[in-house]
């Protein structure tokens, strides 16, 4: 043992003398000492607090096997079966896949930010640059949060650097900006991108456009078609608005109200609600016209295409976002009223589809704008529970989600199969069927009592075939693929135009997120492919005519939604490791993600917000 100074020694003492004389380092070490053990109980006592800032949660690091002291000792969870190798394999096959689509999307930017911006949209052929929409730069802000969810971010902080001294100022003379498309895309990809990145500018940028926004409202409580930039003034010279260019504002403008305090963006939003929950429309249906002076319907065209999709869209997912019961309500009967009248059958196809009501009289027809109807349904019915307890009244029966369940897979293979049949793959922008199609739920009703008589045969009408098979050399077989024109069931109409649209494959995410059947991804890839082969040019990826031909003739035009919607769909398919799930985000109807959320008690009594939320999962 080491000889110990003890400083009440007298100074003649000649031991101690001598040890301090043999041993020079011995306060230097006792300091030492004690130094290292005031360290070892500061960090026994901060861990706890350690662990929350996630300093003890490196997996690299290689922590003791002991447990402190007055601590749970906790096991990890024991770690997932191996992969076999064929499931490694399709792990690979699919993240190889999902880089194709970022490359896609790293190749439309480029040529929009090189040719066009601070212009709204590149000409992907010529290098040329359009505004149709506002000058302020469109493509750019439709984009953030595509970079953001793939992981490009080098590509959104420069993006954000290019517009930190943007202000929405007027870019012409006269300059009215039109709410619905300022709403969506403006407003929208803000939001977005400022929830995923929590950069101040977007936010900044955001309450900015709202403000500019919110002088749309007219007394009736419907917003008019646009609103002046400079003279905040309403524009005056139209007297109707369209369903969706009213009813497509409220994700955007009550997130915004969430995120900034500010109750008027609230108010606004839900008073244009208000307005179609007192017309009390019949079986669910929303007239396509209502007049913005008294917000009273008028005409008799129902439809769930142009004019009217993201209507219906928004009764839904303002029920994900916030738990908004009415809103829910109105979606429960709204669908019931879109499955009892619009969809129909193919006589031999069984394709299904959703056509428009005109006069009492259906108008066989489907817009590739309506191919979002597949994904809504199947959204609905993942989503919605079987009953709310502090509201009973609204209730979706297991039929009725069965019902939502079939009509979303019926819709999306249609969809799917309208790219399938086209010699370029693509899909056209608008099919017309015959006059001989069945009513579906009247398919179902003698489908259901062949099961009471026991005579049932074949599987729920409109899903019969909607399969694929394999060669021998594992090339996926697409057996139901009809190439003749005369024998699909359907007619593309004049131009057999297809303009980059996302509906098809926004559908087929969300059976594929639903039900994990390779399937829809393999079909979703394929469609990919057909995009690559036949839109691919200089400067991006081209709207074309011709899709019925091996040839196709490209129109110049790459319009935002391509890059905002359609490559980023694609890539959320092919992506197994995305955060983006149904119980944290809601798609806007221009796939902007934006948070769920639950509004506190202080901003229900500042707002005015009348319920509260309901969990969805």
């Amino acid at each position: 043992m080491l000889p110990h100074y003890n400083p009440l020694s007298s100074s003649n003492n000649h031991g101690s003398n001598l040890s301090l004389t043999r041993f020079p380092y011995t306060r230097l070490m006792t300091r030492w000492a004690l130094l290292i053990a005031t360290i070892v109980v500061v960090l026994w006592l901060a861990l706890p607090f350690l662990e929350d800032f996630g300093v003890a949660r490196d997996r690299e690091l290689s922590l003791p096997d002991f447990v402190w002291p007055g601590r749970r000792p906790t096991r990890p969870s024991p770690p997932p079966p191996p992969l076999s190798e064929s499931e490694i394999e399709y792990q690979r096959v699919w993240a190889l896949r999902k880089y194709e689509v970022r490359e896609a999307f790293r190749h439309a930017w480029t040529g929009y930010n090189t040719r066009a911006f601070p212009f709204d949209e590149v000409a992907p052929v010529s290098g040329g640059r359009t505004s149709q929409y506002n000058g302020w730069g469109l493509t750019l802000f439709d984009s953030l949060d595509t970079m953001w969810v793939m992981g490009l971010k080098d590509e959104f902080r420069k993006a954000v650097d290019s517009v930190r001294t943007t202000h929405f100022n007027a870019t012409m003379e006269n300059h009215y900006a039109p709410f619905f498309e300022t709403t969506i895309r403006y407003l929208g990809g803000l939001l977005s991108s400022y929830a995923l990145s929590k950069e101040p500018l977007l936010l900044s940028l955001a309450d900015e456009l709202g403000q500019i926004l919110l002088p749309v409202f007219l007394p009736s409580g419907l917003p008019a078609f646009s609103v002046g930039v400079e003279n905040g003034k309403p524009d005056n010279t139209r007297s109707t608005i369209l369903f969706a260019e009213a009813a497509t504002c409220q994700l955007e403008f009550k997130y915004l109200a969430k995120i900034t305090g500010k109750k008027e963006y609230y108010q606004k939003a839900e008073a244009v609600m208000d307005v179609f929950y007192k017309a009390n429309v019949t079986d669910g249906l929303f007239q396509e016209y209502w007049l913005l002076d008294n917000g009273e319907p008028t005409g008799t065209h129902f439809t769930i295409g142009a004019n009217a999709d993201s209507g219906y869209e928004y009764l839904l997912k303002q029920w994900i976002q916030s738990g908004d019961v009415k809103a829910l309500d109105q979606y429960i009967k709204s669908a019931r009223g879109i499955i009892s009248n619009l969809i129909y059958l193919t006589p031999n196809r069984s394709l299904m589809y959703a056509g428009d009501l005109s006069m009492g009289r259906l108008v066989h027809r489907m817009e590739h704008l309506s191919c979002f109807l597949g994904g809504l349904f199947t959204l609905g019915a993942e989503v919605i529970p079987d009953s709310i307890p502090s509201h009973p009244s609204i209730v979706l029966s297991e039929e009725e989600r069965n019902l939502h369940k079939w009509a979303g897979e019926g819709l999306t293979r249609t969809c799917t199969h309208t790219y399938l049949d086209q010699k370029s793959g693509l899909g056209p922008d608008e099919v017309t069927m015959g006059v001989t199609g069945r009513k579906w739920i009247d398919e179902i009703a003698k489908w259901e009592k062949e099961k009471e008589n026991g005579e049932r045969r074949g599987g729920v009408p409109g899903l019969s075939s909607n399969r694929f098979s394999e060669d021998g050399e594992g090339n996926h077989i697409f057996a139901d693929v009809v190439e003749l024109p005369s024998e699909r069931e359907y007619w593309n109409t004049w131009g057999n135009a297809y303009h980059l649209r996302p509906e098809t494959v926004e559908s087929i995410f969300y059976m594929y997120r639903t039900t994990h059947d390779p399937k829809w991804r393999e079909w979703g890839y394929r469609i990919f492919k057909s995009l690559e082969s036949h839109t691919k040019v200089k400067y991006g990826y081209s709207s074309v005519n011709g899709v019925d031909s091996e040839t196709v003739y490209p129109l110049d035009y790459m319009p935002s939604w391509f890059l905002a919607e359609t490559l980023k769909y694609l890539y959320l398919l092919f992506d197994d490791d995305s955060e983006i799930t149904f119980d944290k985000w809601v798609f806007n109807t221009e796939a902007h993600p934006l948070p769920v959320f639950e509004w506190t008690e202080e901003e229900k009594r500042s707002f005015g917000v009348g319920k509260t939320r309901i969990s969805i999962l």
